[in-house]
C-alpha cells in the first residue's frame, strides 16, 4: 500500500516554499503516493496541484475571526490535529516557520512522524522571543529536517543538524531542456517578486550605469507586486533615473521559460534568500548569471564563481555593474558560464529531488514503524 503523505503550509500563493510543496506534491502523486496538502487559507494566485492531490482546509472557520489571537492560534492547532486524526497520514511534512510550530504541536499526542523543512535564512527569521521559546520546546520533537543550505543548518542545535538532510528545490520541468537560443537578445533580466529583500533598487541604479556604457541594452524585471512598498520605490527610482525607456517592470508571468530563454544574462541581487527558485530556473535555462553571494548560502550552494556564474558581495553596486559589463563584453565567457549553469538540471530535476525526499521519508517512516509506532488505517 502506497504511503499517505501530508504536507502542511499556510497557502499555495506564489512563493518559494509554496512552489516547492506544489512541485513535490505533484511528483509524489505521479509516483503513486496518496498526497494531501493541508493549508490555512486560499490565495488569489496559487500554484496548481495535480488532480490526484487532495487539498484540505485546516485554517480558521466561520466565526473564528471574532476570537482573540491566542484563541485563533489554538484553534488552528486543533483543526490541524483533527485533520491528522481523521486522515491518519504516514508522515506530516510542514513547510515554513509558523507551519512548523503548528505541525509539531498538533502531532504531539498523535503517533505520526514529523519531518520539518526550513525554507529561508534562519538568521533574522527564527530569532524572535517566540522562536527562542518554541524552538527548544518543539524542534527536538521533529523526527527529521530538510534544509536547503549548510548555512541554514548551522543555525540550529547539533541534534537537529545531525538528524537532517540538505535537498535542493525541484526545478519545474518546463525550464529543463529548453534549447539554447541561436542568438541572445540585448536584454538583461531578473525574475522574482518585487519585495524589499531582493534589493531591486540596487539593480536599477546599477543598470542605469551599465546602460550609459551599453545604450543598446535594456532591463526587464518579471515579478508580481508583494505590496510591501517596493514597487512604488522602483517606480519613483525609474523617474529619478529617467530610465523608463530602457528599464521595464513586466509584472508576473506564467511563461518565464519563454520570456527569459534568450536574454543576454540574468541578474540576481537579493540581500538574503533561502534557496532561490528563480536563480535555479535561470541556471536551468542556461543563462549567464551574476548573483549576490547572499546568506544563508543559497547561490553559493548551486554556483561556483567563475565556473557556472559570477558571485558578487551582497549590496555591492559597483561589483554588480562590473559583473554585468563583463558578461556583456565577453560573450565567450558568458556562453561558457551559461552552459555550465544548465547542468543544475542534472542535480535538481523533479525526479532526482523526488528520490531524495522519498528515500528520507521512507527512512524516517521505517524507523518509526520499527519502534512499533506505525499509523493504523
Amino acid at each position: 500500500m502506497a504511503r499517505r503523505i501530508a504536507f502542511h503550509l499556510n497557502c499555495l500563493e506564489q512563493g518559494g516554499a509554496e512552489r516547492v510543496v506544489a512541485n513535490l506534491a505533484n511528483q509524489f502523486a505521479k509516483e503513486g503516493y496518496e498526497v494531501l496538502v493541508a493549508t490555512e487559507w486560499y490565495g488569489e494566485n496559487e500554484f496548481a496541484l495535480d488532480k490526484r492531490v487532495r487539498r484540505v482546509h485546516v485554517g480558521l472557520r466561520k466565526g473564528d475571526e471574532k476570537r482573540t489571537r491566542p484563541v485563533q492560534i489554538l484553534r488552528r492547532i486543533r483543526y490541524l490535529r483533527d485533520f491528522l486524526k481523521e486522515e491518519k497520514p504516514d508522515i506530516l511534512i510542514p513547510f515554513a516557520r509558523k507551519a512548523l510550530y503548528r505541525g509539531l504541536t498538533a502531532a504531539y499526542f498523535i503517533k505520526i512522524p514529523v519531518l520539518i523543512s526550513v525554507r529561508t535564512d534562519p538568521a533574522g527569521h527564527y530569532e524572535e522571543l517566540s522562536d527562542k521559546i518554541q524552538i527548544p520546546l518543539l524542534f527536538p520533537r521533529a523526527d527529521g529536517c530538510v534544509f536547503q543550505t549548510e548555512g541554514a543548518r548551522a543555525f540550529f542545535a547539533p541534534r537537529l543538524q545531525e538528524n537532517s538532510r540538505i535537498i535542493l528545490n525541484p526545478i519545474h520541468e518546463k525550464y529543463i531542456g529548453v534549447p539554447s537560443p541561436v542568438q541572445r537578445t540585448r536584454t538583461v533580466v531578473q525574475s522574482g517578486r518585487l519585495v524589499d529583500f531582493k534589493n531591486q533598487p540596487m539593480l536599477l541604479r546599477a543598470f542605469a550605469r551599465v546602460h550609459a556604457r551599453h545604450p543598446d541594452y535594456d532591463l526587464k524585471i518579471y515579478g508580481g507586486d508583494s505590496r510591501d512598498g517596493t514597487r512604488e520605490i522602483l517606480e519613483d527610482l525609474l523617474d529619478e533615473l529617467g530610465a523608463r525607456d530602457y528599464i521595464r517592470l513586466m509584472g508576473a508571468s506564467d511563461s518565464l521559460e519563454k520570456d527569459l530563454a534568450d536574454a543576454a544574462l540574468f541578474a540576481f541581487t537579493s540581500d538574503w534568500e533561502g534557496l532561490p527558485n528563480a536563480l535555479m530556473e535561470a541556471m536551468a535555462l542556461g543563462l549567464p548569471i551574476v548573483a549576490t553571494d547572499c546568506p544563508c548560502g543559497g547561490p553559493r550552494t548551486i554556483m561556483t564563481d567563475g565556473v557556472n556564474g559570477l558571485l558578487i558581495p551582497v549590496g555591492d553596486e559597483q561589483a554588480l555593474v562590473d559583473g554585468i559589463n563583463r558578461l556583456i563584453e565577453d560573450p565567450a565567457l558568458a556562453e561558457r558560464l551559461g552552459a555550465e549553469a544548465r547542468k543544475i538540471a542534472d542535480r535538481a530535476n523533479g525526479h532526482a529531488v523526488f528520490e531524495q525526499w522519498r528515500d528520507y521519508i521512507e527512512e524516517l517512516c521505517g524507523k518509526y514503524e520499527r519502534k512499533g509506532n506505525g499509523v493504523a488505517r
